[in-house]
């Protein structure tokens, strides 16, 4: 049996749940290769609990633990209206091709509506073949709003525990 369900992370079997396929993926050579600090594991469930604009969904199976999506509002100022940026999503191994995906972007797609969203956004490596064909399935594309200026780059800056001087 398949349950879908937004994560209530003051729940203990849903703040556990998360963190084992955070770490899982963490592991996954689609995540960094190497498993969550201590740090991440201890405090994660609580720091997303502090943002309003944070929205966890599981999936189970059988009662076990088998896919993650995090999402996180964000705005687009093109539309003037919010927008929900799909941080994660996980599938466990042993869970993988059997639809968990889909599920969890449906589910992802019902709280954006439900939030008055103008739209879904996502990152994915550009490796990751498999999830890109997932999302494309689901309706995904690169993002453009020019074609002569071609698609959105998604770039970083990590930054340190020092603020900049």
């Amino acid at each position: 049996m398949i349950d879908i369900v937004e994560a209530d992370l003051s729940l203990t079997a849903h703040a556990e749940a998360m963190v084992q396929l955070m770490d899982a993926y963490a592991l996954d050579p689609m995540g960094c290769g190497q498993g969550l600090s201590n740090d991440v594991r201890e405090n994660l469930p609580t720091e997303l609990l502090k943002r309003k604009s944070a929205h966890v969904i599981l999936a189970f199976v059988d009662a076990e633990p088998a896919g993650l999506l995090v999402c996180l509002e964000g705005f687009s100022t093109f539309a003037c209206k919010p927008l929900l940026n799909i941080h994660d999503v996980i599938v466990a191994l042993p869970y993988r091709g059997r639809g968990l995906s889909k599920l969890l972007l449906k589910k992802a797609e019902d709280i954006a509506f439900n939030l008055g969203c103008c739209k879904l956004t996502l990152e994915v490596l550009e490796g990751n073949h498999v999830a890109q064909s997932a999302y494309k399935a689901f309706g995904f594309s690169g993002y453009e709003l020019n074609p002569q200026m071609g698609k959105a780059l998604f770039w970083e800056k990590k930054l340190g525990d020092v603020p900049p001087s």
